[in-house]
């Protein structure tokens, strides 16, 4: 199932919820579309990655551009509107907010960077982040979008999929290579995944910067696809560290959930 598909799983009619409920479930449904595509799709694209009729596209649409969440542009395609920056930067102080404790006691712990990614179409998305106290260490932006394949936390974000989604995302996403070690093969990323979902965690050997390795594992139980992950030098985040590390991440990833419950 490719992620259209999932998009407009919840767009069908379900005939106990009511009419408003459904419109609702609609409404996000295309903006997720939007979203996949880069941000910008036309009403007849609409139609046919949602399979809804045209007619309820653009009555959906037209309420999303009064309100500020979709844009009209020249080219009479529609786009996503500046209303929906302010509920991302609230969401992403939310989220920050709820993970920072967790990432910060992990710091302490490892003493290395640690940081928290979601899924964003088809990239990753860093949605918190705490640095070591080290002179040298790893800096990631908060809300920096990343490539899947080359990363610890796309990996494991990848490695929760089904391998034939994990599969379409990349191609789609397409697997350029930062670094000599980057995996450009998406039948070599997909024996990696499944060491990835065999050991339970994935290993960004200087894959996306070079010097750098990362560890992350899944955030099982989060309601969006989600992972954590160490970052650092590859002189301190050492082969002999990994199992301690990975023992650390894991307890953390359990407490976000129970914190999030």
């Amino acid at each position: 199932m490719n992620s259209g598909d999932r998009r407009t799983q919840g767009m069908s009619r379900d005939p106990g919820s009511p009419d408003r409920v459904q419109a609702l479930h609609r409404a996000f449904g295309l903006l997720e579309l939007m979203a996949d595509a880069d941000g910008e799709m036309p009403l007849s694209q609409l139609a046919a990655r949602s399979g809804l009729p045209l007619p309820t596209i653009y009555r959906i649409i037209r309420t999303l551009v009064d309100s500020g969440y979709v844009r009209q542009l020249p080219s009479r395609s529609y786009a996503l509107g500046p209303r929906l920056i302010g509920l991302g930067e609230s969401a992403s102080r939310k989220l920050g907010a709820w993970a920072r404790p967790v990432l910060a006691d992990l710091v302490e712990t490892v003493g290395e960077t640690a940081n928290m990614a979601m899924v964003d179409g088809d990239m990753a998305v860093y949605v918190a982040q705490v640095p070591s106290r080290h002179s040298m260490r790893m800096f990631t932006e908060v809300g920096r979008r990343v490539f899947l394949h080359d990363t610890g936390v796309g990996k494991a974000l990848l490695a929760q999929l089904p391998p034939e989604t994990a599969r379409e995302i990349v191609l789609r996403a397409g697997m350029p290579a930062a670094t000599a070690r980057s995996i450009t093969d998406p039948d070599i990323l997909e024996k990696e995944l499944d060491r990835t979902r065999s050991r339970g965690y994935a290993i960004d050997d200087a894959e996306q910067e070079t010097g750098v390795r990362c560890l992350a594992v899944p955030v099982i139980g989060a309601p969006t696809l989600t992972a954590i992950s160490v970052s650092g030098p590859e002189g301190r985040i050492t082969s002999e560290s990994i199992p301690r590390v990975v023992t650390h991440l894991k307890a953390a990833a359990a407490r976000l959930i129970q914190e999030f419950a």
